[in-house]
Formats: C-alpha cells, sequence, structure tokens
C-alpha cells in the first residue's frame, strides 16, 4: 500500500538490506517485501504525554509498530477527515461519541472488525452498544462538582439546586457545545419532563434557571477556576473535573444526581480509507485491555470500560463504586440516532432559550 509523505511522514522498513536496494530503486512501500509498521492515532490535545507513557509506548513495544500522535479538537479533527475524504492517513481516530456518530453520517469511519478484536470480549456492555462502528474505550460521567464547605452532598445531587434563590449568582452550568451540555440537558429532560430527549422542557427549565447562573462555561479550566477562586460554590460537571481537586485535599467534591444520570462515551474509530488497518486493529485490541486500561486511569484518569482493569485511588475518591459498574448505579448513555438530526436546531434553541437572557 503506497503512503504519500502527507499521510506519513514516517516509514519504518524492517526488512534488512533488500529494504535499502527497494528504496534505493523508488519501489513502493506496498512490496510483499515491506512490512506496513507504523500507524497514526489522532486524540485530544490533553494528556498526550501521559498516553505515550500509558498505552502508546507499551503498544510499540509488545507489536514493534511505531504510532504517530496527531492532536485536535473533536470538530477540527472531524472537519479534517472529511475534507481528506478518505485519504488523510489516518488510522485510529480517538474521538467522542457524538462526534463518531456525526462522522458515521458522512461515512467517514469504517466498521471495527470484532474478529481482529479480542478484547472486545473483555469490555462492558455499553462500550459496545449499536449505533457506533467503533466501541468506547473510556466513558465520563456527568454530576455536579462543589465546594464541600458551602453544600452537603444531598444537596449537590438534586437539580433544583440551580434554581435555588439561596445560590443566585454562585453556580455554573455547561453550554450546549460542551459535552457535559448535553448530558446536563438530558437529565434535566429525565427529571422534569418526559425523559432525555424532552427539550422543551429541558429549555423552559433551564431558561428559568439562567437569571441566577454565573456562567455558563465552555471549558473545564473555566469551571475550576471559577469554583477554586470562590467565584461558586457548584456547577453541573463531568466527573474527571474533579480528579485533581480532591486529590488536592481542598474542601471539594463531586457527586452524581439523584435523578437523571447521563454518561459520555469515547469511542476508537478507524476512518474510512485508513492505511494499516490492520496495525489499527491491533493498537484497538491492546486500547482495550486490561493492561492499557489499568495504565490509562493510572496516568491520564480516564474511566475504564475493561471491568477488569484496576481503577485507582484517585478516580475512585471522586466516584466511589460508580467506576466498577456505572450502568449498575444508575448512569446510561444516550442514542446517536436521536442527537445527530436535532443537533444544529437544539444549539441554536440553547443560545435563544437559556443564555441570550
Amino acid at each position: 500500500m503506497n503512503r504519500t509523505p502527507k499521510a506519513r511522514r514516517t516509514a519504518v522498513i524492517t526488512t534488512g538490506l533488500l529494504a535499502t536496494s527497494l528504496l534505493a530503486a523508488g519501489c513502493s512501500a506496498g512490496d510483499d517485501s515491506a512490512a506496513e509498521d507504523t500507524i497514526v492515532v489522532s486524540t485530544f490535545p490533553f494528556g498526550v504525554e501521559e498516553f505515550q507513557e500509558a498505552v502508546i509506548d507499551p503498544f510499540t513495544a509488545e507489536t514493534g509498530i511505531e504510532v504517530e500522535v496527531e492532536t485536535g479538537s473533536n470538530a477540527d479533527r472531524l472537519s479534517q477527515l472529511e475534507v481528506a475524504a478518505g485519504d488523510s492517513g489516518i488510522d485510529v481516530m480517538l474521538i467522542s461519541d457524538y462526534y463518531a456518530a456525526l462522522g458515521q453520517e458522512s461515512d467517514l469511519f469504517q466498521e471495527v472488525d470484532a474478529a481482529q478484536v479480542a478484547s472486545l470480549d473483555e469490555v462492558a456492555d455499553f462500550a459496545l452498544e449499536e449505533g457506533y462502528a467503533g466501541p468506547a474505550y473510556s466513558y465520563q460521567l456527568n454530576g455536579t462538582l462543589y465546594s464541600t464547605e458551602a453544600l452537603s452532598a444531598e444537596e449537590a445531587a438534586e437539580w433544583d439546586l440551580y434554581g435555588d434563590a439561596a445560590h443566585a449568582g454562585e453556580l455554573a452550568l455547561p453550554d450546549i457545545s460542551v459535552t457535559a451540555g448535553q448530558l446536563m440537558i438530558s437529565g434535566v429532560g429525565e427529571t422534569y419532563g418526559d425523559g432525555p430527549y424532552d427539550i422543551d422542557t429541558a429549555l423552559s427549565t433551564l431558561g428559568g434557571w439562567a437569571p441566577g447562573i454565573l456562567q455558563f462555561y465552555s471549558s473545564s479550566t473555566e469551571v475550576t477556576n471559577l469554583l477554586t477562586q470562590g467565584e461558586i460554590v457548584a456547577a453541573d460537571s463531568l466527573s474527571g473535573f474533579a480528579t485533581d481537586l480532591v486529590a488536592s485535599g481542598e474542601p471539594y467534591a463531586w457527586t452524581p444526581p439523584a435523578t437523571g444520570r447521563y454518561m459520555a462515551t469515547n469511542r476508537a474509530m478507524i476512518p474510512a480509507g485508513a492505511p494499516n488497518a490492520d496495525g489499527a486493529h491491533q493498537f484497538i485490541d491492546y486500547l482495550l485491555s486490561a493492561e492499557a486500561q489499568t495504565a490509562s486511569a493510572e496516568l491520564v484518569g480516564d474511566l475504564p470500560v475493561n471491568p477488569d482493569a484496576t481503577v485507582p485511588d484517585t478516580i475512585s475518591a471522586v466516584v466511589g463504586d460508580i467506576a466498577a459498574d456505572p450502568v449498575a448505579e444508575g448512569y446510561v448513555t444516550l442514542d446517536p440516532a436521536e442527537l445527530v438530526p436535532t443537533r444544529v436546531e437544539w444549539v441554536d434553541r440553547f443560545a435563544r432559550e437559556v443564555t441570550a437572557g
């Protein structure tokens, strides 16, 4: 299989003198005598060094396959994949579930072949839910990050907190543009309306709370800064935002909501036209193994989808027993078929009905 400089900046050929003569003659890297031993993994722009140590370096040591890493936001990387039209040079894309589903609508991903990924037999059922071409390798829980000096866990767990006049101006909620935003909307829709996709009830409720909300945030840094600077006492937040704060010993904690518990997943996807699909499958197989899941939980802070993985104390201190089985603790994922067709409309309505005032 030919690889252009754009698609592969590094190609490691390990066939001795024969490889040298082939390269000198200008022969294709797809010749039968030249082994493909490099993949490109596209991932999130944070925790890259930790991910390298936890997953990539051990994978290379075990398989001999070198890994090149490219990073960017979900939206940017998906756009680049679409522009590349099947010639992106990316073998594996690690991406959040909504964007994975959006990419599938445009046929940007191919199905992961279960026959080539033995570790699929080891992961939790929710990691293999229908609707996605690739498995989940980690997940994120929605709940409330709060000051233990201002609130009890019971108070923080109730959605009514965000409409409580006693804390007006001391609260933050996520914008719909971030992962926690959709999970919040679905939690509010279930708690006060007919279910997770009851957008009318969710937006009406959030619009009523909006005057008492100090900020609708769009990054983890925003919400943690607001909390540690004492500007807010609580925020709807992903559990991962709390890990460092809780580990610091400062008076902060995270709690799941009493009702409307939703989680998002990060998926391992293989783009259509991936140059090294075999290597991509090997990488996903390793990524889902108990070994890699344990290391990723410890070093990156990813919640593992493999039940045999060890959950570190830093994560258990935040989410407790939920990490052992989030489904048993009432957490569910959202149906991409319900979210992708409505996304543009819901984003527009959120801006008009919730944050505009």
